[in-house]
């Protein structure tokens, strides 16, 4: 049995989740920065933000961490079946 293959993501896409964040954060920071509204509403507006990209890459790292947790409970058992059904032997009589 052997291990299923690992997805790994491109350099491409990698580039372009990268940007499309950068591009996103820099577009909402520009829209609070320019917003009709006093400095208090804008700073609350910011500490929002900064908040809420904060909170998603937390819940990226959790999420990542408990798949690859999982990962690895699976491989061990994964282990510990392969060498149960190499030991076991369908021909051995028992007490001969």
């Amino acid at each position: 049995m052997s291990a299923p293959m690992q997805t790994r993501t491109t350099a491409a896409y990698h580039i372009q989740a990268v940007l499309s964040f950068a591009l996103s954060a820099t577009a909402l920071a520009a829209g609070i920065a320019y917003l009709p509204v006093g400095g208090w509403t804008r700073a609350f507006l910011g500490i929002g933000l900064l908040y809420t990209v904060t909170s998603a890459f937390t819940l990226a790292k959790v999420i990542r961490d408990r798949q690859e947790s999982n990962e690895m409970v699976t491989r061990v058992d994964q282990a510990r079946l392969e060498k149960l059904l190499s030991e076991h032997d369908p021909f051995k009589v028992e007490g001969a």
